[in-house]
């Protein structure tokens, strides 16, 4: 591996691990808040600068839950890449790197072009059945149907950014993120106060930044000096490496399906109260979302960190990666939840400066969600160190009872006979605790039986033989015995 590459690149099955999660963690963090402040660039010119300001904001954040359930399935599946390309480099097979790396940018392409040809076709259908208010469906629907245009890049992206991962490169991502949200803004700005083209405008700015970060990390791959080479000619999908991917990308993007659909779910109850509360529900969720990138963040360096020493079976530390991982976590939500809470009305008032109820319906959300935040965020930790250590399977169940079930079972009964937003958003914290519950005893199992000392199948075979005829000296009659 050249010196270029070693600059780029992490040591993460050796040495102290704290500073170098940090490390990882933090531009990848700045990424998500980076990613979050241009969606929230959409949302304030939409606020400040549209005509009809609080339908439009409606509009755009009535999508919200639908365009994080096609993306959270994509990041999924890209979490099997990031896990396969991080035990190929903890075991230093770069020949399976290669080919990881190829399998998943083709796998990406076809992905991309599914959800962008389904979605583009069924927007309307989707918005209905979420039952939007009528009053903001077909301008919802000129957003989601623009949207899914873009998901080819914005799946690609997350591909090629795993790759880069899992080698410990979170920096050039958080680069071509940055370039291209500063040109998202921009052309908000253009298309939204000067074209007059709304929430249409507010769409073509973000997928031409999306095809612009999908163009700039794959010229990257195809730039790089070692095993992340891309090879546009080499592109192909191989048997081993696809089942992998699959193996631990599936129950991940399942995984990740099942706190969207339960949000979908929630989200059509919220748009049954009326574009403001719809509004003030976007804009706490997006205050929120600050928080859960960062956590977010950090569960990502644990699937890294937990993965390549997986590979390198040096299991010992995957105890100490969950262990201070959890503990940035709970700092991040104190920390970043406690400023939110202080100074939210203002930030919420930022997003929607003309509609007092919006900001007080944001504040409704936030208050409810921020204090125990944390708790997701290291249920998050916990699964990531799970599939690190190859059992992505294993948090499917509990993920699945716990948020998915839970909530579709309180949305139809308790909100049935108490139709509150604030019974409605308690539904996520209960649902939290929960789901940490089941997953710590989860992790202790299979932590246990990982690292447990393993017994030679000689010894184990001899020690069954020899048993009653008093040890290994009477090594001839237990033959006979056989």
């Amino acid at each position: 591996m050249t010196m270029h590459a070693l600059k780029k690149s992490i040591n993460m099955t050796e040495g102290p691990l704290l500073g170098k999660m940090i490390a990882f963690s933090l531009p990848l963090a700045l990424s998500g808040i980076l990613q979050l402040l241009f969606n929230a660039a959409d949302l304030v010119v939409i606020g400040r600068y549209s005509a009809t300001a609080s339908e439009s904001l409606a509009a755009v954040s009535s999508n919200n839950a639908l365009i994080n359930l096609i993306i959270n399935v994509s990041i999924g599946l890209s979490v099997g890449a990031n896990v396969v390309m991080a035990h190929s480099i903890g075991s230093k097979d770069m020949d399976r790197a290669q080919r990881t790396l190829h399998t998943s940018i083709l796998l990406s392409v076809i992905c991309g072009a599914v959800v962008a040809l389904v979605g583009a076709l069924c927007a309307k259908y989707f918005l209905v059945w979420m039952k939007t208010d009528p009053a903001v469906l077909d301008k919802a629907t000129d957003y989601l149907t623009i949207y899914f245009i873009g998901a080819p890049a914005n799946i690609v992206y997350n591909f090629g950014a795993a790759i880069l991962r899992a080698k410990g490169d979170t920096k050039r991502p958080l680069i071509y993120l940055a370039t291209a949200g500063l040109l998202n803004v921009g052309l908000n700005l253009l298309f939204v106060i000067y074209a007059g083209l709304d929430v249409k405008g507010v769409a073509i700015a973000t997928i031409v930044s999306q095809y612009i970060s999908m163009i700039l990390v794959v010229i990257t791959l195809m730039l790089e000096k070692d095993y992340c080479k891309l090879h546009l000619k080499k592109l192909r999908i191989t048997k081993r490496e696809i089942v992998d991917i699959a193996k631990v990308g599936l129950p991940s993007g399942i995984l990740s399906s099942f706190f969207s659909i339960a949000n979908v779910l929630i989200q059509s109850s919220i748009n049954q109260f009326g574009y403001q509360v719809m509004a003030g529900n976007s804009t706490g969720a997006n205050l929120e979302g600050y928080v859960y990138t960062s956590m977010n963040a950090v569960a990502n360096a644990a699937t890294t960190f937990a993965g390549q020493n997986y590979g390198a079976k040096k299991y010992s530390r995957i105890k100490t990666i969950l262990m201070e991982c959890t503990l940035i976590t709970i700092v991040i939500s104190l920390v970043l939840g406690g400023f939110l809470l202080i100074f939210g009305k203002p930030l919420a008032t930022l997003y929607s400066p003309k509609d007092p109820l919006v900001v007080k319906y944001a504040i409704d959300r936030m208050t409810i969600i921020l204090p125990i935040y944390f708790v997701c965020g290291v249920v998050e930790v916990i699964v990531g160190c799970l599939r690190g250590m190859n059992r992505p399977i294993v948090p499917m169940i509990p993920s699945f009872l716990c948020v998915c079930v839970f909530r579709i079972i309180w949305v139809y009964t308790i909100c049935k006979k108490i139709h509150t937003t604030t019974i409605l958003y308690l539904s996520y914290p209960i649902s939290w605790i929960l789901n940490i519950i089941i997953d710590i005893v989860l992790f202790i199992i299979y932590y246990h039986l990982l690292t447990r000392p393993a017994l030679p199948m000689r010894i184990a075979r001899k020690t069954a033989i020899y048993a009653p005829y008093g040890g290994e000296e009477n090594d001839v009659n237990a033959q006979k015995a056989v």
